[in-house]
């Protein structure tokens, strides 16, 4: 299994910016998919995962402004942020999990090796 993200960079605060990742191999016929932030100092934590079914769930920080979303197979997530503001310069990991996972890191097998989102003027 490979998780591949991409489309981390520089934005200005109030930009936009797409993250992507491609998963390859899937360990499991069903999936849940979410993206993980860590910032600097600070602890890796959810901010947003969609379930096999494409439901989707959102930190009350990230909702309104960050999409996740995924393609018809499955194989690509993506995580669309919108209005940005320092607050959300981190390393941006992806991870899958099985159906059930949620909000915890450890309930998710797989992580991408993170990009990086900075958030400056």
């Amino acid at each position: 299994v490979q998780l591949v993200e991409s489309g981390g960079g520089l934005v200005q605060p109030g930009g936009s910016l797409r993250l992507s990742c491609a998963v390859s191999e899937p360990p499991f016929s069903a999936f849940t998919m979410a993206w993980f932030r860590q910032p600097p100092g600070k602890k890796r934590e959810a901010v947003a995962f969609i379930s096999w079914g494409g439901t989707t769930y959102y930190r009350d920080y990230v909702r309104d402004r960050f999409t996740i979303s995924k393609d018809n197979v499955g194989s690509t997530v993506y995580l669309q942020l919108e209005n940005v503001n320092v607050e959300d310069t981190a390393v941006y990991y992806c991870a899958l999990g099985s159906p059930g996972s949620s909000w915890w890191a450890d309930e998710y097998n797989y992580w991408g090796q993170g990009t990086q989102v900075t958030v400056s003027s």
